[in-house]
């Protein structure tokens, strides 16, 4: 075979070694991974980790790593013997500990992944620690150095999660000072007593976004607040959240089509993430210059997830947690109604109206059939968005006319989103509409 001169011209290399800026690359991992920092995560644990990698998450230091290794060690020999049962019991205190809103993974033989979302970057890092005290007392007896297998996540990447150590003595002293206390999902600890700065409450753990549907799309979930007036004597009743899902591979938004094509478990998954960004939005709102609680929130959930059990369950706890933040309540807003059974209907309304101020159909194409059809279920109201695009004051008039008539038959508010301009605002109350929002972009802030 005839060598190049580029070939030729090129430097003679040892077998297996590579280029300079490479090998320190690969060097330096190999350092990370010998330093315990870079821990690798198993591959059916890869994709569960991947919606955790929030910058501002990372940022926050509330994400850990808790290691057994030191179990391992001890069993030598009987390990793989005896680590179900050992993953067993970490499992169980975790579940116990974190509650609903916390989160634990096992990413590897012997590591944990805890977020404790209640607390702030120590605080969640000596409860962590004193889960771990809990389950080597449980299996070895002792645990002199536990703080030494706590590490916070400072970068989550593909197949792997980037560690530091945490500042052992602090994290220490603080779960020294709570030994006699539960380290419970309730808050009533000592460890809530502590601050590191007067930062504002901590973002919920939106465990719901980004996912991967069943038809194998990355899909994420945004979220904005746009406000809603009563238009009687125009005065601002709260917000509305608006849910927007995302194909993270194109940035698209998917249109309500294909939004209703989602499968069962993929909408409630959006409507869970829709609204654990809906209260984060809110409780910033709450926290503004003025601090005003708002009277009320509109919770837009899918008519496919309050009519599963499993779905109104999941459901529950966040939109309480949601009307526990404003004086009158939430308002339930029903979507993907439209050709349903009126039984169908009539039953879902039953259910939520308990945990409702109001009880709204949404209606993606509020046509004259779809509004008929919508009559006798229940719904204290309707709801729907102005046509989109550039559209005249006549044909608007026209639309807005025989819309809002029929749907005043099939309800006794009528809710106009999107109107555009305080003219059209007015125009719709004159015709019928008792509550209206302007338009999304103007005064909407995404979460």
């Amino acid at each position: 075979m005839v060598e190049s001169a580029a070939m030729a011209a090129r430097a003679r290399e040892a077998a297996g070694a590579r280029p300079a800026s490479s090998s320190a690359e690969l060097g330096a991992l190999a350092k990370a991974q010998l330093s315990g920092a870079l821990r690798l995560v198993s591959a059916d644990a890869a994709d569960d980790i991947q919606r955790f990698s929030d910058p501002q998450l990372i940022a926050s230091g509330k994400i850990a790593i808790m290691s057994l290794e030191t179990i391992q060690q001890d069993f030598g020999d009987t390990w793989n013997g005896r680590k179900a049962e050992v993953f067993a019991f970490a499992a169980d205190v975790l579940a116990r500990n974190l509650g609903a809103r916390g989160v634990h993974l096992r990413v590897s033989d012997t590591d944990f992944f805890v977020i404790h979302p209640n607390l702030g970057r120590l605080q969640g890092q000596a409860a962590c620690l004193g889960y771990l005290r809990e389950i080597l007392t449980h299996f070895v007896g002792d645990a002199p150095r536990a703080a030494a297998d706590v590490l916070q996540v400072t970068r989550i990447g593909k197949g792997r999660l980037e560690t530091q150590a945490v500042d052992a003595a602090k994290v220490e002293a603080l779960a020294d000072a709570s030994d006699d206390l539960e380290f419970g999902p309730t808050g009533a600890n000592r460890l809530g007593a502590y601050s590191e700065d007067d930062a504002p409450p901590p973002r919920l753990v939106n465990r719901w976004t980004p996912f991967v549907a069943a038809d194998g799309r990355s899909l994420r979930i945004s979220a904005n607040l746009e406000p809603v007036y009563e238009l009687k004597g125009f005065s601002r009743i709260g917000f509305r959240m608006i849910r927007k899902v995302i194909a993270v591979e194109t940035g698209e938004e998917l249109n309500p089509h294909q939004v209703a094509a989602l499968s069962t478990a993929d909408l409630l998954r959006a409507d869970l993430a829709t609204i654990t960004r809906g209260i984060d939005r809110l409780k910033g709102e709450g926290d503004g210059a003025r601090g005003e609680q708002q009277l009320s929130l509109i919770v837009p959930v899918s008519f496919s997830s309050l009519s599963s059990p499993r779905g109104r369950a999941e459901l529950i706890e966040p939109v309480r947690e949601a009307s526990s933040l404003v004086r009158m309540g939430v308002i339930c807003e029903i979507m993907g109604i439209e050709g349903l059974p009126l039984g169908a209907l009539v039953d879902v309304t039953a259910l939520v109206r308990p945990l409702s101020l109001l009880v709204v159909g949404r209606l993606a194409n509020p046509t004259a059939g779809a509004i008929a059809r919508a009559a006798g279920a229940g719904f204290q109201a309707l709801s729907f968005e102005c046509p989109h695009g550039q559209v005249g004051d006549a044909e608007f008039l026209g639309w807005a006319s025989a819309t809002i008539r029929a749907a005043r038959k099939a309800a006794k508010s009528v809710m106009v989103y999107r109107a555009g301009s305080m003219a059209r605002a007015g125009a719709l109350a004159s015709l019928g509409a008792t509550h209206v929002s302007l338009d999304a972009a103007q005064t909407a802030a995404p979460a």
